[in-house]
């Protein structure tokens, strides 16, 4: 696409949709809706998580997408990080069952491993770190989170992944976010739009705009 200025390292249209949203109107002269592009449209390459942080993985994959396309390139990592297991799954998430991306296995395997553990301590964040690299050489690294609590058994039929089992702490409490409307909800039981709009990888999105655009210029 000879128009194209920007490559998400994803062939998933649901993240470009997302992209896309956040960056509306955020960078002069950029049209998102065609300069902005998912790495099947311009046949850019699957590049192996082969690093050991979310951070490490994210960069990887942005800076092998601009490397072979020649644009300024975006991608990101994320994953779910439990209080009690120090961290893990982390960037194990997605394959933490042994199959990549059987999002039951690994969610049914991560309750039976807590199935002890008593609610004070069942914190747990969705984490993830979002990388923009540029044909010149120009790279940025930025995170966002999205803390929460595990429940014991999943609740809800949206989201992907273990939407089903955390229960956003912003949505409770005195100060809840949404005026308490979605209080006890899991991330698979609120409107597809709320959740967007306090995620993890919204989060490291916004916070890299800055970034973006300086590497559109570099």
């Amino acid at each position: 696409m000879a128009d194209a200025k920007i490559v998400l390292a994803s062939h998933n249209k649901g993240k470009l949709k997302e992209l896309r949203e956040i960056l509306r109107g955020r960078i002069d002269g950029l049209d998102v809706d065609t300069q902005v592009v998912d790495a099947s449209s311009v046949n850019a390459p699957d590049v192996p998580e082969t690093g050991v942080t979310f951070a490490e993985n994210s960069l990887l994959k942005a800076r092998a997408v601009a490397e072979a396309t020649g644009l300024v390139a975006i991608a990101d990592d994320s994953g779910l990080s439990v209080d009690v297991l120090n961290g893990a799954p982390g960037i194990f998430s997605a394959r933490w069952a042994g199959s990549h991306g059987d999002d039951t296995a690994n969610l049914n395997l991560l309750l039976a491993q807590l199935s002890d553990i008593s609610a004070e301590h069942r914190g747990a964040k969705f984490c993830c770190a979002a990388s923009v690299a540029s044909p010149s050489g120009f790279e940025a690294v930025e995170y966002g989170e999205l803390p929460g609590e595990l429940l014991t058994a999943p609740a809800g039929e949206g989201g992907f992944g273990y939407d089903p089992i955390l229960r956003p702490v912003e949505l409770n409490g005195e100060n809840a976010l949404y005026e308490g409307q979605y209080a006890g909800k899991s991330c698979a039981e609120i409107p597809a739009e709320i959740k967007n709009s306090i995620s993890h990888r919204a989060r490291a999105f916004e916070a890299l705009i800055p970034q973006i655009a300086a590497a559109l210029t570099s």
